[in-house]
């Protein structure tokens, strides 16, 4: 099981006018894995989730997703995924009882097994005081617990989360992280997408590194410490040297420290 492919993408290319979004890119997600799209704002892990969610057409290219292609069987891909965005894609204009009850009609979910599943969630995430309140009232962090229980409610093959931490309290953080360590426990597999190195060390059996639309490195944490090892470098060098933000960032740190050694002086 652990070596079937959940989504396989192969040459994948999104043109926007000009700009490279995605640019050639091939990699595989395995059953019971979490994979991780690690890059800086505007890399292409965006647009590359809207690819495999059927949201983009690609130009070139080709992607599978639970064996089926995104664009002509998106629906039925839909049936079997779970979506958190990095903001809230919920309809703010219900309750999160009238939200999980819509969601359990369409997705023909058992309504008591549903019930007893968010008020445990809730629960959970600190989160049944707000059960009966408008979601367009709730905190940036609270309609992102909303976003994440209605991601899991169906028990999906595949979660595709797209900076899913955002605003998240670190109670609810630690949280998020059992429920996905269940969600693969239990065969299900995961595409994150984050720009934080730090997390996706942490909860990422396998990387990769984009930038400019092309991945430009790619393997386990471990497989990367050894080509960081390798280059006589911290892992962290290494992101910023394949992102090419290693030279702002030094400039940066030296202007900040220049900064704090001619204050100290006057």
């Amino acid at each position: 099981m652990k070596n079937n492919k959940i989504v396989v993408v192969k040459n994948l290319k999104k043109y926007f006018e000009d700009v490279k979004a995605v640019d050639d890119i091939s990699f595989e997600v395995n059953s019971g894995e979490v994979f991780g799209l690690l890059g800086p704002n505007g890399a292409g892990k965006t647009t590359t989730i809207k690819l495999l969610l059927g949201l983009l057409a690609p130009d070139e290219g080709d992607v599978s997703v639970l064996g089926m292609d995104p664009v002509i069987e998106d629906i039925e891909i839909k049936k079997r995924i779970g979506y958190v965005s990095e903001e809230p894609l919920i309809f703010k204009s219900l309750t999160p009882r009238d939200l999980f009850n819509f969601i359990a009609s369409i997705r023909h979910l058992n309504a008591t097994t549903t019930s007893e599943r968010v008020s445990e969630y809730m629960d959970s995430f600190g989160a049944l005081e707000y059960y009966d309140n408008l979601i367009a009232t709730l905190s940036h962090g609270n309609k992102q617990k909303i976003q994440i229980i209605a991601a899991i409610l169906h028990d999906p093959d595949l979660l595709v989360l797209d900076e899913p931490l955002a605003g998240l309290d670190a109670k609810s953080v630690r949280v998020f992280k059992e429920i996905l360590e269940l969600h693969t426990n239990n065969g299900g597999s995961i595409l994150f997408s984050t720009h934080i190195m730090e997390v996706a060390q942490d909860l990422c059996d396998r990387i990769a590194i984009i930038n400019k639309g092309k991945i430009v490195g790619i393997g386990t944490m471990e497989e990367l410490r050894l080509k960081a090892d390798k280059l006589g470098a911290k892992l962290e060098d290494v992101f910023l040297r394949l992102t090419e933000q290693d030279t702002s960032v030094n400039e940066i740190v030296n202007k900040l420290r220049a900064s704090y050694t001619k204050k100290n002086y006057i």
